[in-house]
């Protein structure tokens, strides 16, 4: 997969739901997206409290983006909400429909259907509640579009597969341009091995680029 990192001298568009989102054109991202019932609402609601409360105690709006501080302090922000995000889905919330391997097939078609052609995608995984992968858009095709035919397409599919409707996926998408090399080995790192932080024997599907079931070691490869 190529990689193109965060560009300091490039323009950044900017927007803000309940996490902030920042945008350069054709860069590598670190996403993940997760079901609609992956994390409680009140936990969530506290995250979101203490995240804001620690970035106004740093000098930013509580809506504001840990991107904008130093090293150091971003590092500790990432470490302390990143992770700790992260460490919330891993606890295997709601129903977990993405570790029925049926369900995880729809997905994984999704994800692959426009590798080399909209889109890059390097290393990616499909949790039972949640997805991560490394993907950079190509020629004028956008992260956020990209998305969008994703979570809409494979929703459509689960829910005729499970007979039911409603809502399947969380409107947001955590997301995070990669700002270097060492940080793109990191994500690849944390991709391959979610699994097995995650206390998983089976139930998820590891990719790479246009390829499915492939062993971490394989993700790890230079």
């Amino acid at each position: 997969m190529p990689f193109t990192p965060y560009n300091g001298n490039e323009s950044v568009h900017r927007h803000h739901l309940n996490l902030p989102h920042w945008r350069q054109w054709r860069r590598t991202y670190f996403i993940t997206t997760r079901l609609a019932d992956s994390v409680p609402r009140t936990v969530m609601e506290r995250w979101k409290a203490q995240r804001a409360l620690w970035l106004t105690d740093h000098g930013l709006p509580p809506d504001g983006c840990a991107d904008d501080l130093p090293e150091t302090e971003r590092t500790a922000f990432h470490r302390e909400f990143t992770a700790r995000f992260h460490e919330l889905l891993d606890t295997g919330h709601g129903e977990s429909l993405l570790a029925r391997p049926q369900i995880a097939e729809i997905l994984a078609i999704q994800l692959m259907s426009g590798h080399g052609k909209g889109y890059q995608i390097g290393a990616w995984v499909i949790m039972p509640n949640h997805i991560h992968a490394l993907i950079e858009p190509l020629e004028k095709h956008t992260l956020g579009t990209i998305l969008q035919r994703w979570k809409g397409a494979s929703a459509r599919m689960i829910n005729q597969t499970l007979r039911r409707s409603g809502t399947l996926w969380q409107a947001e998408t955590f997301d995070h341009i990669v700002r270097s090399e060492a940080q793109f080995d990191h994500y690849r790192r944390y991709i391959a091995g979610n699994p097995g932080k995650a206390g998983l024997a089976d139930g998820y599907v590891l990719g790479l680029g246009d390829r499915a079931g492939i062993t971490a070691e394989e993700v790890l490869k230079p």
